[in-house]
């Protein structure tokens, strides 16, 4: 664990790839420079509506080990601040730290002197993973594509999803609602952008270079409409996005132990 911002409590858990019997990494070791052609860096945001669940947390760690495994790459898993106590915009300001972190470190860079930096989050991280790539197309940050894993949207209209799944797989349309009361600005409705991007009052991303987007969905998750919503908004604007629809599955099937959808 390495901590970014005492003052905030912002810390990240690092994680990379063990040769043989090595025994476990100390920082030194982890800060090794990369020695691939190519290394990704996947800076991860966890899951848990903006109020709960951590980076600490077994079933995230358990995740980000996979993604090292399978992926091949570096990820950095970021312990973002959650609401009530911390409101809009703090998980974004955590998520934009750590990013510029990441890719400020030289140990982090590939052969070709650049850090490959993707971002993924699940449920409210997926919904982080937007908003700090919106931060990044206004920086010199490159972020070569976005991973959203039944990523959290909504917005004012109650959708056909929320009304025929409500309760039925671990989720409530009133605990989606209490969870953006908890993060959103006191006074905001859910159609402000946090909740809806593509909303009345969402940025357009029309002719901007937004990062490649993979929006994964789960047909058995109640607020799957604004998911597909969300991967039809990207496309509306030109930006380049591929929709993974899972049939069967619920929310958080990728946390599941040996699922063969992941």
């Amino acid at each position: 664990d390495v901590v970014l911002d005492r003052s905030t409590g912002l810390y990240i858990r690092i994680y990379r790839q063990a040769h043989g019997e090595e025994p476990q990494l100390n920082i030194a070791d982890l800060e090794k420079p990369v020695t691939a052609e190519v290394a990704p860096v996947i800076v991860f945001f966890h899951g848990g509506s903006f109020a709960h669940s951590s980076a600490n947390s077994a079933i995230y760690d358990a995740l980000c080990r996979r993604l090292v495994g399978i992926c091949k790459a570096v990820v950095v898993s970021v312990n973002y601040r959650r609401a009530p106590e911390n409101r809009y915009p703090c998980a974004y300001d955590d998520g934009w730290a750590a990013l510029k972190w990441v890719s400020s470190r030289s140990w982090l860079q590939s052969k070709d002197s650049k850090v490959h930096i993707y971002l993924a989050g699940d449920s409210s991280g997926g919904n982080i993973v937007h908003h700090v790539a919106l931060r990044a197309v206004e920086s010199d940050i490159e972020v070569l594509g976005n991973i959203l894993l039944n990523p959290m949207f909504g917005g004012l209209e109650r959708t056909d999803s929320e009304t025929r799944l409500d309760g039925k797989y671990f989720v409530t349309t009133r605990d989606r609602d209490w969870y953006w009361r908890a993060y959103l600005p006191e006074g905001e409705d859910r159609d402000h952008p946090a909740c809806n991007p593509f909303g009345p009052k969402g940025k357009s991303l029309e002719g901007i270079k937004f990062p490649k987007s993979l929006v994964v969905v789960a047909s058995l998750d109640l607020t799957q409409d604004w998911q597909l919503a969300y991967a039809k908004g990207l496309e509306k604007a030109g930006q380049v996005v591929k929709l993974l629809y899972l049939e069967q599955a619920t929310i958080g099937f990728y946390l599941l132990p040996n699922n063969n959808h992941f």
